[in-house]
C-alpha cells in the first residue's frame, strides 16, 4: 500500500458520493411545514369563503328571482353595486371621505372610553364599597336604549363631533370598564403579598403587578369596545349630521334617496372597516397573550 493510499481517511463514503440522509430530513420537513400551512389555510380559510359565495349567490337570486324588474332597485345585483358604485369614482369618493369622518369619531371616542373606562375599573377595584356603589351606574350605560338619550345628548352637547363622540363613549365603555376591574381583582394573592412585604406603593403595585396580570383581560375589553365604537360612531353620524358628514350620514341620505346600490356600497364599506378595526385588536390580543 502506497502512502498516499494509507493517508487517505476511511469515512465510508466515496469521495464523489454524498450521504443519503443529506438534505433529506431537511426537505421532507419543509415539505410538511408547506403541507401543514396549506391545510390550515384550507381549514380556516375555506369557510368564510364558502358562506360569502352561498350569501352572494343567495343575493343573486333575490334580485333575479325574487324581485320584479321594476322592483329590482330595492335589491341590485352584486355587479350593479360593484361597478356602478364601488368602482365609480364620482360614487365611492364621498363614501370614503366621509368614512374618514367616522374613523376620526371612533378614534377619539375609544381613547376617550379608555381612559375613562380604566379609571373606573382601577377605582371600583380599590374596595367593594366602591365597587357596590359604581358598578351599577355602569350597568346603567350599558342597558340604556341610547337612541332613546340621542334627543338629551344633541340638546346638551349640540349636534357636531362632540356629541358623536359621546354616543361611541357611552356604548363603548362597558366592556372596558368591566374587564378591566375583573382583570385587577384577579390578581394573583401570592404575589399581592409579595408586594406587600416589600412595601411597595400603591402606584407602584398599581404599575409594576396589577397592570401587567390584568392586560390580557383589558384588551378583551378593548377588542370588544373597538367593534361597538364603530356602531356608535355611525349611529352618531345618523343623528348628528352637523359638520363634516360620515357615513352614517350618507347611508341616511341614501336611503332616503332609495338610492340602493349606494346604500349597499356604503354598507360594505363601513362593514368592512369595522372587520379591519376588531381585527387589528384581535392581533393585539393574541400577541400580548403570547408574550405572556
Amino acid at each position: 500500500m502506497t502512502t498516499a493510499a494509507r493517508s487517505r481517511p476511511v469515512t465510508g463514503v466515496q469521495p464523489d458520493q454524498t450521504p443519503a440522509s443529506a438534505g433529506g430530513p431537511s426537505g421532507s420537513s419543509r415539505r410538511g411545514t408547506a403541507r401543514r400551512a396549506a391545510l390550515g389555510v384550507l381549514r380556516y380559510g375555506a369557510p368564510p369563503v364558502l358562506s360569502l359565495a352561498v350569501a352572494i349567490g343567495a343575493w343573486y337570486a333575490v334580485s333575479y328571482l325574487i324581485l320584479a324588474p321594476a322592483r329590482r332597485f330595492l335589491l341590485p345585483p352584486p355587479h350593479a353595486v360593484l361597478f356602478d358604485s364601488l368602482l365609480e369614482p364620482d360614487h365611492v369618493g364621498p363614501m370614503l371621505d366621509a368614512l374618514w369622518v367616522t374613523a376620526k369619531v371612533c378614534l377619539v371616542g375609544f381613547v376617550v372610553a379608555a381612559l375613562i373606562g380604566v379609571s373606573i375599573g382601577v377605582l371600583m377595584s380599590r374596595g367593594s364599597f366602591l365597587e357596590r356603589a359604581i358598578y351599577p351606574w355602569a350597568v346603567v350605560l350599558q342597558v340604556i336604549p341610547v337612541l332613546a338619550i340621542v334627543p338629551l345628548i344633541g340638546l346638551w352637547f349640540g349636534y357636531g363631533m362632540v356629541a358623536r363622540t359621546i354616543v361611541c363613549v357611552i356604548i363603548a365603555i362597558f366592556p372596558i370598564i368591566a374587564n378591566t376591574h375583573f382583570g385587577l381583582v384577579s390578581v394573583d394573592k401570592s404575589s399581592q403579598e409579595l408586594f406587600t412585604l416589600s412595601k411597595a406603593t400603591p402606584v407602584q403595585r398599581l404599575l409594576m403587578l396589577e397592570f401587567p396580570s390584568a392586560l390580557p383581560s383589558m384588551m378583551t375589553g378593548f377588542r370588544t369596545a373597538s367593534g361597538l365604537v364603530v356602531v356608535g360612531a355611525i349611529i352618531g353620524d345618523m343623528f348628528f349630521a352637523k359638520g363634516e358628514p360620515g357615513i352614517g350620514t350618507l347611508l341616511d341620505i341614501y336611503r332616503a334617496r332609495l338610492q340602493s346600490d349606494d346604500l349597499i356600497a356604503a354598507i360594505v364599506l363601513a362593514s368592512v372597516f369595522g372587520i379591519l378595526v376588531f381585527g387589528i385588536f384581535g392581533i393585539l390580543n393574541a400577541a400580548v397573550n403570547r408574550r405572556r
